[in-house]
């Protein structure tokens, strides 16, 4: 499975094009006598069924991403990417091999009742994948009643796990406000309406949002990221735009965000006679675990790896994650896996720690045997 795993890291594929990732996955699921596989789900996705041997009963679905980043890799592993500007710095090369050994193990055993369907899904970097695979009808299809996922934590140790109840990553929105004054001559700033100072008093008042807005208790990010104005030292220009992101850990504070920064936007560009467009784009929701899944999800962990390696009460996070569509169309739970002491994550020296995987596919393979007893 380790082979499994620097194979994918040698050859990394970005967003929905992971046509030979999801091919050596269909292989390696059909060599292993999974009952049935079905491809090209939210385009390149791929779902294998496998039922179990102790009797009818319910579905449940296991998720790993397949998709890497536009990253060029500077690990120096010997299994170090072969693509100039890809590379697997988000260890879903390390989920996708997990989740393949848990899925032949069970089934090997189909030691369960009911079914297993292991869902092997592309674009999480920013394609929103599974929101297309929910779109496609896979919950229906294949009768999932419950999903769960799962993902590798740098700097928490291997063999730990973590996880919480409710929200625990966070939406994912972006904004670009355009700000549109009058240009001149920057020696007669009094004919002009710039937008550069405008732009500057919008980026500070954006700050009150999480300061002044926003319960404190509560959790929003409002960074603005790109200012961009201007070409030449003496003059002033006809327009400034200001662009960013938002993360929030709930739907409220994300409908605030979003109506701040136009109330914002607008009051400051008015109040200097500019005009001003703001587009705003919502992308992911925020993941929020399910109380019951999530308590079973921690319950495995803790046979898997002691109650003493389980953080039940792990601080949620403001990066997203698209498997919250599937957490929207069915109950479930997203844990975290230690990675050990590794580069973060999105870092060009990162790599998947290959001693996680046993534990990855123990706390597989002993969720769906808990979750799908006779």
């Amino acid at each position: 499975m380790t082979e499994w795993r620097r194979h994918l890291h040698m050859n990394p594929e970005l967003l929905f094009a992971v046509e030979n990732t999801a091919a050596f996955v269909e292989k390696k699921l059909k060599e292993f006598g999974v009952d049935e596989i079905v491809t090209g789900l939210g385009r390149t996705g791929v779902v294998g069924l496998i039922r179990g041997n102790l009797g009818p009963g319910r579905t449940i679905g296991l998720r790993a991403d397949m998709d890497a980043l536009p990253i060029t890799e500077t690990s120096g592993q010997a299994w170090s990417s072969t693509t100039p500007g890809k590379m697997h710095a988000c260890g879903h090369d390390g989920h996708t091999a997990m989740l393949l050994g848990a899925a032949k193990y069970l089934a090997e055993t189909r030691n369960f009742a009911g079914s297993v369907a292991v869902i092997f899904q592309p674009a999480e970097e920013g394609g929103g994948g599974g929101n297309e695979m929910v779109k496609d009808g896979m919950m229906e299809r294949f009768t999932i009643e419950e999903v769960y996922g799962m993902h590798n934590m740098p700097g928490m140790p291997v063999g730990h796990f973590g996880s919480r109840v409710g929200p625990i990553m966070a939406s994912t929105d972006e904004f670009t406000i355009t700000i549109k004054g009058r240009g001149g001559h920057a020696a007669q700033p009094h004919k002009t309406i710039d937008p550069i100072a405008i732009g500057a008093q919008i980026v500070s008042a954006l700050q009150t949002i999480a300061s002044r807005t926003v319960d404190p208790l509560a959790s929003i990010v409002v960074s603005v990221t790109k200012f961009n104005a201007g070409f030449a030292h003496n003059v002033i220009p006809e327009q400034a735009v200001l662009a960013g992101t938002v993360r929030a850990l709930t739907p409220e504070v994300r409908d605030t965000g979003e109506a701040r920064i136009r109330q914002i936007a607008e009051s400051i560009a008015g109040a200097y006679g500019a005009t001003v467009d703001v587009w705003y784009g919502r992308n992911y929701p925020v993941t929020v675990n399910h109380a019951e899944e999530t308590g079973h999800a921690l319950a495995v962990a803790a046979a898997v790896a002691g109650q003493g390696n389980v953080n039940a009460g792990l601080d949620p996070m403001m990066g997203g994650e698209d498997f919250s569509y599937m957490l929207l169309a069915r109950p479930g739970a997203f844990v975290f896996i230690g990675n050990g002491e590794s580069a973060g994550l999105h870092h060009p020296a990162y790599d998947f720690n290959d001693e996680v995987i046993p534990h990855g596919i123990t706390y597989w393979v002993k969720l769906a045997e808990a979750r799908l007893a006779a």
